[in-house]
């Protein structure tokens, strides 16, 4: 039975790839006080959508169900076809692990304005460059998504683009800085919108991004 069939919208996390710059399962390193896996699954929770796991090498022991990389040799883009596979649902956000600062009320945006525009792929930019992460695809792009996978193109943001061209659109890219101006999307901890997108691959970078927490300024 497919992930979340009587959804409109459901989102996953992107918990594949080896670690090695980290030293260990990336998911299940510890950020203010819970693994990086349970943070991203509460990010996609607050947005208001049912959260799974993609791509993760199993076993890994979360709250939400888990959904194995069909191709884990060639990155996120092979989890992000099996957990499109997996649902039923018209429009899937995906959203990587290593985010941990990112707000939900983004998240939410996005997916509102996918559903207002119906556009197959939304997704933000900050700084006048466009972030892979998180996107909003409609289920009509797998297809294309796993003829770029078959021909072993991994490239995320080239596989929307193609996706996207397929269906005679354009990526949709969506500038955090005018949702923040506007008031349509706030960090709860008043983070400036260039930090959102820090990711966290090894241990120096888990410290920056713990040390942009409240608690480190106090």
């Amino acid at each position: 039975m497919p992930l979340h069939q009587d959804r409109d919208a459901v989102g996953f996390i992107l918990a594949g790839g080896q670690s090695s710059r980290m030293g260990g399962d990336k998911a299940l390193v510890p950020f203010a006080g819970q693994p990086l896996v349970e943070r991203a699954l509460g990010i996609l929770r607050q947005a208001g959508l049912p959260a799974a796991v993609a791509g993760a090498r199993l076993p890994l022991t979360v709250s939400a169900p888990v959904i194995p990389d069909r191709e884990p040799a060639l990155g996120p883009l092979g989890g992000i076809c099996a957990a499109l596979a997996s649902t039923s649902a018209q429009r899937a956000v995906f959203l990587p692990v290593d985010l941990p600062l990112l707000p939900a009320s983004l998240v939410a945006y996005l997916l509102a304005h996918a559903r207002i525009t119906g556009r197959a792929v939304t997704l933000p930019s900050v700084s006048g460059f466009a972030e892979t992460f998180p996107v909003v695809l409609d289920r009509a792009v797998l297809p294309a998504l796993e003829a770029e996978l078959n021909a072993m193109r991994g490239g995320c943001f080239a596989a929307f683009q193609a996706a996207a061209a397929g269906l005679g659109e354009a990526v949709t890219v969506v500038p955090v800085e005018l949702l923040v101006q506007s008031g349509g999307v706030a960090h709860p901890d008043a983070l400036p919108a260039v930090r959102w997108f820090l990711n966290v691959n090894t241990p120096e970078d888990l410290l920056r991004a713990e040390r942009c927490l409240p608690a480190h300024f106090a």
